[in-house]
């Protein structure tokens, strides 16, 4: 399997890091040993002194398929679900910088927490989900599929035609505003609607 992440997907997270608008998704993968393991604390990396929680809703796929065309994209995931996606901003704000890729700040081991999965069909509507994040019982990210700049089934047509996707194949839909450093300590609870999908802790 492999994990799809899609970054710059929500217009007020572009603004908070100073990004460019992109004209199409931007997508970046993590191998399978970035999935952090159930039930087991994330530890901060030596190598960073800034790492950043990105809670995103995440979509599982059933069936294989390339060049999905948008208006059948639906028929490719039943299961949805809540994740981080662990970003080391200060080694990324460096590869960035160099005009490198960003996988060693995005895609280190334990870098993706992979929360409960729920039947879609128990959401009213897949292009309104509210989702959000706690860190130590405050709500530090809240956001909507509603306002993603490309929705769920178009993430889907638009990642096919470069990436045949497989059975469990997971796509990190991008983050809401409210990014934010984590610490020694921390704790984050992750929600769809009030429904809670995984709890972290920081080490």
């Amino acid at each position: 399997m492999k994990i799809i992440c899609i970054g710059r997907n929500y217009t007020e997270h572009i603004n908070e890091l100073e990004n460019e608008k992109p004209t199409d998704p931007v997508i970046f993968l993590k191998p399978d040993t970035a999935i952090l393991v159930k039930k087991q604390p994330f530890f901060i990396p030596d190598f960073s002194n800034d790492v950043h929680h990105e809670v995103e809703v995440l979509v599982k796929i059933n069936r294989v398929g390339k060049y999905i065309d948008k208006k059948f994209a639906h028929k490719y995931y039943d299961e949805i679900g809540l994740g981080i996606d662990f970003t080391a901003r200060d080694l990324q704000k460096s590869l960035k910088d160099k005009g490198l890729p960003w996988e060693k700040a995005k895609a280190f081991d334990g870098s993706a927490v992979i929360g409960d999965w729920i039947p879609k069909s128990e959401v009213n509507d897949i292009n309104a989900i509210e989702f959000s994040l706690k860190k130590n019982e405050n709500i530090v990210q809240k956001g909507n599929t509603s306002y993603m700049l490309w929705k769920i089934d178009e993430l889907i047509e638009y990642i096919s035609k470069y990436f045949t996707l497989k059975i469990g194949d997971i796509i990190f839909t991008g983050t809401p505003s409210g990014v934010g450093k984590v610490q020694a300590n921390d704790k984050l609870v992750g929600f769809i609607e009030n429904k809670k999908m995984f709890s972290i802790t920081i080490k």
